[in-house]
């Protein structure tokens, strides 16, 4: 097990200055699962808080996503595609094995300039990716660049299996970054990672490790596994963890956070982080009830609702926090 930070001395610098965000049109409710799974819209929601989910459309790939948010994003930074120097995509879910999503939204966005590149950490994806880039933007002098988080998690499902099939959603997130900014961006990150359990959520054949033979697609193999009560444990330390090394490596106390925003995973995960740092839950973003669980995408959306619903106004202090598959966390701080 590991984990990492970067310094507070950097007061800002790196700033937010655009979100968007895009979900599938096709709706997908509890009361529909009922219909294709052994399942009921009261343990559905009882247990996660999910109400329904979106599902991308046939032809619809993860690309497609990320440049529908990516658009609104750059819209809403004032910003043309070929002003971007950087685009990062965190995803699962690429349109092929390779090469990078990424290079394919560039080209779609028409963003001929920047360099494109995918990171693979799941649900912790947009976490790791804000760090990456961060650094790049510091160390290599790119004015603006531009994090997605996309996923179209339904492809990956296997529709018979309740543990999984009812928690994921498709989507995408979208977060214009620029250089220059002092005394508001990004101020904060911390990250960690402990493979020893990366097999705890994960898709267990398509790799080199074990490639796709018809027996293995005939037992799902190419789905996605989880071990659900040992998932949850794991993300209430790490989440717990994430949340409290932010706090004090940054100084400050929960009543200087203006807003949480964290991985829509599940309901119970994040009550139980809020609650052990004494955040009220009206400082806690939540959409997961509308969209389910959209793995790298998760964040993304949400900052860029509590951006359009005037939940985040600026100099306020901003925390995103994360868990997911690898097994990975982190927590990200912004001024806003």
């Amino acid at each position: 097990m590991s984990g990492s930070k970067q310094s507070t001395k950097i007061n800002g610098g790196i700033a937010v200055i655009g979100t968007g965000s895009y979900v599938p049109e096709k709706k997908l409710t509890n009361l529909d699962l009922e219909k294709i799974v052994d399942t009921t819209d009261e343990w559905i929601t009882t247990r996660t808080g999910i109400k329904e989910r979106r599902i991308a459309a046939p032809g619809q790939s993860t690309s497609d996503l990320a440049c529908e948010a990516a658009r609104k994003a750059l819209k809403s930074a004032h910003l043309k595609a070929d002003e971007i120097d950087l685009i990062v995509v965190a995803t699962i879910t690429p349109d092929v094995v390779f090469p990078a999503t990424a290079c394919y939204v560039q080209h779609k966005l028409g963003a001929e300039n920047a360099v494109a590149f995918d990171i693979s950490a799941a649900c912790t994806g947009i976490v790791y990716a804000l760090s990456i880039v961060k650094n790049l933007m510091l160390g290599q002098g790119y004015r603006n660049a531009i994090v997605i988080g996309a996923e179209v998690m339904s492809r990956s499902l296997n529709w018979s299996d309740r543990n999984t099939c009812v928690i994921f959603g498709d989507g995408a997130g979208a977060i214009v970054l620029q250089a220059g900014h002092p005394n508001r961006g990004l101020i904060y990150e911390y990250m960690g990672t402990n493979g020893s359990a990366a097999d705890l959520i994960y898709i267990p054949a398509g790799g080199s490790r074990e490639p796709l033979t018809p027996q293995l697609l005939e037992e799902k193999k190419n789905c996605i596994y989880m071990d659900g009560k040992e998932v949850y444990k794991f993300a209430v330390r790490v989440m717990g963890e994430s949340i409290e090394r932010a706090l004090k490596d940054c100084e400050i106390s929960a009543d200087d956070v203006a807003l949480m925003i964290p991985h829509q995973a599940n309901i119970r995960i994040i009550k139980a982080s809020a609650d052990k740092f004494g955040i009220p839950y009206e400082k806690v973003y939540v959409n997961i009830d509308r969209y389910g669980n959209t793995s790298g995408a998760s964040i993304g959306i949400a900052l860029d609702e509590a951006a359009k619903e005037g939940r985040i106004k600026r100099g306020d202090i901003i925390i995103l926090v994360a868990f997911g598959s690898g097994l990975t966390w982190g927590s990200s701080v912004i001024r806003w």
